[in-house]
């Protein structure tokens, strides 16, 4: 089995450190063969706040957890206009990773983070034609047999969020993203971006997508909610069956609240399971 963490918008600068301690020590309970952070490490990409983001991943790394991190719209700086333009994701790179489109691979699991803040856009996202190509090139060279995993912060998808149910808009590029994610064979399309925690099919969301789960994450450590109190995902893999067990705030501390459980049939995802309470599954 692998199992992921998959963490989003942590938004340091406009966190709670009381939270911070209890996602670590989650995850150290947890046992990931990975953690995922979709985006959002800090709230104005100031260097204290990429500091703040640099002394927690530390700590995850300490403890002896690989970490795959792709970079937000928060993380360009917002009111330093010669910064935004110039050197957008200098302090990223310096503080949390040198790869804006990192790659790993596990026993049967690879995984591609592709960057999709841009210094044009305050809140939206958008993804290159290299990028696009950086897809299908990276997946092509990979384990045909295992399954693959593209993390983005902005999702590839429009998507409703929140008790309102308003529309999000979709990164830019999404749909020659998404034909090069189907085309790549990829299976999990992991993000974060609305603060809010949900599961999808991609062929329920647009027509002409894949058959791949779609995957977001809520804010694990930012006190600015959307309707949800703070999240994060556990995934578990076993061959062709992934769990999606949401890990929510409860008092001072993370527990399990819900879990999916799909099964690969036929070139689709099926859920065959789904719980409002469970047990910790043991790693």
């Amino acid at each position: 089995m692998v199992r992921l963490i998959h963490l989003s918008d942590l938004h340091f600068g406009a966190h709670d450190p009381r939270l911070v301690d209890a996602v670590v020590q989650r995850v150290d309970e947890e046992k990931p063969d990975l953690v995922v952070i979709s985006g959002d490490f800090t709230q104005r990409a100031r260097t204290e706040q990429f500091q703040q983001a640099c002394e927690f991943l530390e700590r995850l790394r300490e403890a002896g957890h690989d970490v795959l991190a792709v970079p937000g719209n928060h993380d360009v700086p917002l009111y330093d206009v010669f910064r935004r333009f110039l050197s957008p994701l200098t302090r990223y790179k310096r503080y949390i990773d040198e790869t804006l489109c990192p790659f790993h691979e596990l026993p049967g699991v690879s995984v591609l983070g592709i960057n999709t803040a841009r210094s044009l856009t305050f809140k939206d996202g958008r993804i290159s034609r290299e990028q696009i190509q950086f897809i299908r090139s990276t997946f092509e060279r990979s384990d045909p047999n295992c399954l693959r995993v593209l993390v983005t912060h902005h999702p590839l998808f429009a998507l409703p969020v929140g008790e309102t149910g308003e529309v999000e808009r979709a990164a830019g590029r999404s749909g020659l993203a998404l034909d090069a994610a189907a085309e790549s064979g990829v299976d999990l399309l992991l993000a974060g971006h609305h603060h809010t925690a949900s599961t999808h099919s991609a062929h329920d969301l647009v027509t002409r997508a894949g058959p791949a789960l779609v995957v977001q994450a809520g804010t694990a450590t930012s006190v600015r909610l959307r309707d949800e109190e703070q999240n994060f995902n556990r995934i578990d893999i076993v061959d062709d069956a992934v769990t999606l067990t949401l890990q929510a705030l409860k008092g001072g501390g993370f527990e399990s609240r819900t879990t999916q459980r799909y099964e690969r049939r036929e070139d689709h995802w099926r859920i065959v399971g789904d719980e409002k309470v469970v047990e910790d599954a043991t790693h």
